[in-house]
């Protein structure tokens, strides 16, 4: 499922909250802030794209690890994301499928 993803399935979601489950007992809400495609090379038949997303954590990140994105109409994946750090308004974290 997730080589089928493409940029317009998280577009829409644009400034709006998803949900990351970092931990079985720890699920935070996520604004999706930006979603760009990426060049790169790829074998499969959609454009790399990535997704920032911010909590509203302030001092603490999750390491880069696969943790499960919930996506309101295409439901739990699991994805790896990186920690981009804090921009003053939360911690930021990056996913791209490529």
């Amino acid at each position: 499922m997730l080589d089928q993803l493409q940029s317009s399935d998280f577009a829409h979601l644009k400034g709006t909250d998803i949900s990351i489950r970092f931990h079985p007992e720890v699920t935070l809400e996520a604004r999706l802030l930006d979603v760009s495609e990426v060049k790169g090379d790829t074998t499969l038949e959609r454009n790399p794209f990535s997704l920032i997303l911010q909590t509203t954590q302030k001092k603490e990140a999750y390491p880069q690890a696969i943790y499960t994105l919930i996506h309101p109409e295409k439901g739990d994946m699991q994805l790896f994301m990186v920690p981009l750090g804090n921009d003053g308004n939360g911690m930021r974290y990056e996913i791209v499928f490529s």
